[in-house]
């Protein structure tokens, strides 16, 4: 699991410039996270990869349209 947490917090970080701070918390949600998908029977670390950078993507906006900039126009 912490080669997927490794994995995900270098991809997550290139993404966007945070704090140490901001990086930190982001490492300890997604690593809550992993744990429940492991204990839910989750064993594919690339898998677990995806599913960590969706729910950070998740937590930070950068899905919502809206919130990425996205207008409509």
């Amino acid at each position: 699991m912490e080669a997927a947490i490794d994995r995900i917090m270098k991809t997550y970080d290139l993404l966007a410039n945070r704090t140490a701070a901001a990086s930190e918390e982001a490492r300890e949600k997604v690593t809550n996270y992993l744990n429940t998908l492991m204990e839910a029977g989750e064993k594919d670390t690339h898998r677990l990869t995806v599913c960590g950078l969706t729910y950070l993507r998740q937590l930070d906006g950068s899905v919502d349209p809206v919130k990425a900039g996205y207008t409509g126009l």
